[in-house]
């Protein structure tokens, strides 16, 4: 979604002010909208433009523009009805990616059929990632980009100190490529060839997650020793 600026983000729970507050934060423009006056007034400081409406209405949608935003936030799940029908109002109005909030895999599979680009269970990837986090201790961020491959971050073993990332070649090893590189405050994005790695070092590395539970393995090894 790179290059898109303009959001609008249908109802304003836990989930909605999260990321519509996330969003203005990173100086996005946000429209909020929301049925509940009192929700508007909690977000109205923080993002562009906070509005009472119902997102069902196709006509109020119409009003305020919502054909003008690059991406519209579906945050609506408990009111089944009301997400399809803003769903299908925003593609019907013109707005290009619409990310929706599903309950369930039926009401996933309903948002698909009526134009949602990419569907979310945000408290089960939430729960997934914490879990991976747990089970995965040597791991320090987990990120699961499909059943297949993650983005993690992980320590430096002690056999890797001193040693730059030619000699380690950690694509023929061990299956994974190092994305970054984070000293301290200070992140190097794709390293060279010749950067040479020390024990304060983490890596942002991609690769399979069969390559990298080997790894969390040798990494929970070496602790035990």
């Amino acid at each position: 979604m790179a290059g898109r600026n303009d959001f609008v983000i249908f109802g304003l729970g836990k989930f909605g002010r999260s990321v519509a507050e996330t969003l203005a934060y990173n100086g996005k423009e946000v429209l909020a909208i929301d049925i509940k006056e009192e929700v508007i007034q909690d977000v109205a400081d923080f993002v562009t433009h906070a509005v009472q409406a119902d997102v069902t209405d196709g006509d109020a949608l119409k009003a305020l523009g919502i054909g003008n935003f690059d991406v519209a936030v579906v945050a609506i799940s408990n009111n089944l009805q009301a997400s399809i029908m803003a769903t299908i109002l925003a593609k019907e109005l013109g707005v290009p990616y619409v990310l929706a909030k599903a309950q369930n895999e039926i009401h996933k599979r309903v948002l698909e059929k009526v134009g949602a680009d990419k569907v979310i269970f945000p408290e089960r990837e939430i729960g997934t990632r914490i879990a991976n986090n747990l089970i995965s201790e040597n791991f320090i961020d987990y990120i699961e980009l499909s059943i297949d491959h993650s983005i993690v971050e992980i320590e430096v073993m002690d056999e890797w100190v001193g040693k730059t990332l030619k000699e380690l070649n950690m694509r023929a090893n061990y299956g994974i490529n190092v994305m970054a590189i984070r000293k301290g405050e200070k992140i190097v994005i794709t390293p060279g060839a010749d950067f040479v790695l020390q024990s304060s070092d983490v890596l942002v590395v991609i690769g399979a997650n069969e390559d990298l539970r080997k790894i969390n393995v040798i990494k929970k090894d070496n602790y035990d020793k």
